[in-house]
């Protein structure tokens, strides 16, 4: 409820309202412990180079599908990327490997998903320079290593950093908690591409080159049913529909189905949140339609008939073509 709550503040407020403005002391605080944690921070360098994928907002928005895009160009350009991921809302820190029979709760959900979408190696750790290592030791033949959702994972030595927005935007400008920024907008200026998953609400004020992404809806595929897909037309008149998301925005997702002529009964919950079958049990009485990041998790637990809708990102080659020239620049050890 509270994180809902700061949600609709900082994005759609676009002002300080009063009980925000209690919450400046934190703000000053955060803005300190992040700086310390900068200047201690001692980058490792892995002896390829590094794609950092992140944001400096707080949620979700897009890291995962631009990672999976990222993946595919740099294979088709000859490339051999491997992913390496903190595994946020897992149980545990240990640097492990993430296969596509991994459960989601000892590597978390994203990796699960870049596991099962990617077919690349996929390792998970709290430290991404050691999971990055433990990655190339497995993996020899790996020769750039993308990093989903590490922009402020300073002790990993960083070649090329792209920073993700979605519509929102950075919101009211404001640094956690009073806002939603991590880090501040003057950032984008050390990056070396923004994403923009939507056009912003809000001009991004940077020089930096940026490029705008889409995510393309593919078509519906039976959860626990191997081999079935639908169109959206199909499931329009199949009975009551509910939709069901637990991501950085789930808005983003209800307005997609929206947009394909589905009308819902939605039921947002928190990103990364751990699903039992009783969270699910408002749709019995219909079709469940969620996100690929969900289903991952809801595998075997829900008791009726359930869909997932999966995305591709669509971007401009000129984002590929910017990347490798910089990935050229550095000698591969």
């Amino acid at each position: 409820m509270l994180a809902r709550w700061l949600q609709r503040q900082w994005f759609d407020q676009r002002r300080l309202t009063p009980a925000l403005w209690l919450l400046l002391p934190l703000t000053w605080l955060y803005v300190g412990l992040s700086a310390l944690n900068r200047l201690l921070a001692k980058p490792k360098r892995l002896p390829v180079p590094v794609i950092v994928v992140g944001n400096i907002i707080v949620g979700g928005a897009g890291k995962t599908p631009l990672t999976l895009w990222l993946a595919r160009q740099l294979r088709d350009r000859g490339w051999r990327p491997g992913i390496v991921s903190r595994g946020y809302g897992r149980s545990g820190n240990e640097v492990r490997a993430v296969s596509a029979q991994s459960r989601p709760e000892e590597v978390g959900d994203e990796p699960l998903l870049l596991a099962r979408r990617s077919g690349v190696p996929v390792w998970v750790g709290r430290h991404r320079a050691v999971a990055g290592e433990a990655l190339l030791a497995a993996h020899p033949e790996v020769n750039v290593v993308l990093c989903d959702d590490g922009l402020q994972h300073y002790a990993l030595a960083r070649d090329v950093e792209l920073v993700v927005f979605d519509a929102r935007g950075a919101g009211n400008g404001w640094r956690l908690p009073v806002g939603p920024l991590r880090e501040p907008v003057s950032r984008l200026a050390s990056a070396d591409a923004v994403i923009c998953n939507g056009r912003p609400e809000t001009c991004l004020p940077t020089a930096t080159p940026s490029f705008e992404m889409s995510l393309k809806p593919a078509s519906f595929y039976r959860l626990d049913v191997a081999g079935q897909t639908a169109s959206a037309e199909s499931l329009r008149d199949r009975g009551r529909l509910y939709a069901l998301a637990g991501i950085g925005n789930p808005e983003r997702f209800f307005r997609t189905l929206e947009s394909l002529g589905l009308s819902c009964e939605t039921h947002p919950f928190p990103d990364h949140h751990r699903y039992v079958a009783a969270d699910l049990a408002f749709a019995k009485d219909g079709i469940l339609l969620m996100t690929e990041k969900d289903a991952v998790k809801c595998a075997g637990m829900t008791a009726g008939e359930t869909w997932v809708l999966p995305v591709e990102a669509e971007l401009s080659p000129a984002l590929i073509d910017l990347i490798v020239e910089k990935l050229r620049g550095r000698q591969i050890a």
